[in-house]
């Protein structure tokens, strides 16, 4: 259940050019300055009308009396309760009820610079782009956090680009804006309702020919971040697979939604790594690779009670190693008999070799910086190293154990509809704030 709250001037009135969801969860302590900060930006230095949507989801502090307060004493902001759990809910339930022209949200801790946010909605409301998005990784960001979360974010944006061919750089950055026409197209299509929300949007508006502008943004990495280190990277896993298979088994219509707003089509499937035609093959591999990644990470959380770190380790990758090289031959590549089977299998323990270098490393690495790690943080350090694995592999598999010379493959090119230019969207009427 949605549960409005309205205040004297929070969110009633005209209708905004631009509404800013703040999703929280047991967010008290920062949610009063965070918004404070954000509306007194968005009264004095911004150019089109604006709401402030603080959307609760079940928070069990003082959060949701703090937002409703917010929403009394502050003109253009309202506070929504969902009692579920999730950001993508929460962002689901507010954008899906929106009536503002383009819809926004942001990490309530105001990690990502405010200056940045006008760069953000412009080319949508303007109709260049559909979906924008600020980027951490892009060339001019200047970005403060810990080696880990660095390791992590850049390996999950390297997995998604080997995989599901993406070109965006920046998956998960708290700071994304969406035209209210795609997101009515695509949020019918959304599945999650947790953090893989973000991923799965721009997976879909990039596959329906969507339009996704990037900013560069200056983001301080927040110390008191609830993220979870070792689930929502295997959830993260879970969700690529899932949505992998969805789109190679055409069950999500994307093209219907790149019809719907005018767009020529899908890009080529080959806009990745993987080249053209081969969604269907790296979506099947991103199986095998969850599959294998879930195996290890249970044979080394198993292997860890009765060995040292380094030695479980290499005796899970060398468990999982052998299944892996035989799923990958048949499943993704569809190589068929007996025919280099064992050559196949050498080669394999060689990308082995190279994974086992990869997480002996960054065991090795964690030890030097942390004499006695956690469990839990070995498990974090060693998801980040197998996601980069993970990328390496496929590419090997790819271009050197099972590269197209030693397979009789054809590639079929590109209908012209996927390749013609995106028309640019319709600008908005604007509205200006009243201040």
């Amino acid at each position: 259940m949605l549960v409005d709250q309205r205040g004297g001037g929070g969110g009633g009135g005209e209708r905004p050019t631009v509404e800013v969801v703040v999703p929280v969860h047991d967010e008290e302590m920062d949610l009063g300055p965070s918004v404070c900060r954000l509306h007194e930006y968005l009264s004095g230095s911004f150019p089109f009308s604006f709401r402030i949507t603080i959307a609760d989801n079940a928070s069990s502090d003082g959060t949701w009396p703090l937002a409703q307060l917010l929403a009394r004493e502050l003109d253009h902001v309202r506070a929504v309760r969902l009692e579920e759990k999730g950001r993508g809910r929460a962002l689901r339930a507010v954008w899906g009820s929106s009536d503002a022209a383009v819809l926004a949200y942001m990490d309530v801790d105001l990690s990502t610079g405010l200056e940045a946010l006008l760069p953000l909605v412009a080319p949508l409301v303007s109709g260049h782009s559909d979906v924008a998005i600020g980027s951490r990784l892009r060339r001019g960001a200047r970005v403060v956090r810990g080696a880990k979360r660095e390791v992590i974010s850049r390996c999950y944006n390297l997995l998604l680009h080997a995989t599901l061919g993406t070109r965006f750089s920046d998956a998960q950055c708290g700071f994304k804006a969406i035209r209210a026409d795609a997101a009515r197209a695509l949020l019918p299509l959304v599945v999650d309702g947790g953090w893989f929300f973000d991923t799965e949007l721009l997976v879909l508006a990039e596959r329906s020919g969507l339009r996704i502008h990037e900013v560069p943004v200056d983001w301080v990495d927040d110390p008191d971040s609830r993220v979870d280190l070792v689930a929502t990277p295997l959830a993260d896993l879970r969700g690529v697979a899932r949505l992998g298979a969805d789109l190679a088994g055409g069950r999500i219509p994307v093209a219907m939604v790149g019809a719907r707003l005018g767009r020529a089509g899908p890009p080529p499937a080959g806009g990745g790594p993987a080249g053209p035609g081969t969604v269907r093959q790296v979506a099947r591999f991103a199986l095998v690779g969850v599959a294998s990644t879930l195996a290890y990470l249970g044979l080394y959380a198993a292997l860890r009670n009765l060995l040292a770190a380094q030695a479980a380790n290499a005796a899970a990758l060398l468990a999982t190693a052998v299944a892996n090289t035989s799923a990958n031959r048949r499943f993704t590549f569809a190589v068929r008999g007996a025919a280099r089977a064992v050559r196949h299998q050498l080669q394999g323990l060689g990308v082995f070799a190279l994974a086992l270098a990869l997480t002996a490393g960054a065991l090795a690495g964690l030890q030097a910086a942390v004499p006695r790690p956690g469990r839990t943080l070995e498990l974090a350090v060693l998801v980040a190293a197998n996601l980069a694995a993970t990328v390496v592999r496929f590419l090997l598999l790819r271009d050197w154990v099972f590269r197209p010379s030693r397979r009789r493959t054809t590639t079929p090119a590109a209908p012209a509809a996927a390749r013609a230019p995106a028309e640019p969207r319709p600008p908005i009427a604007l509205t200006r704030s009243t201040r």
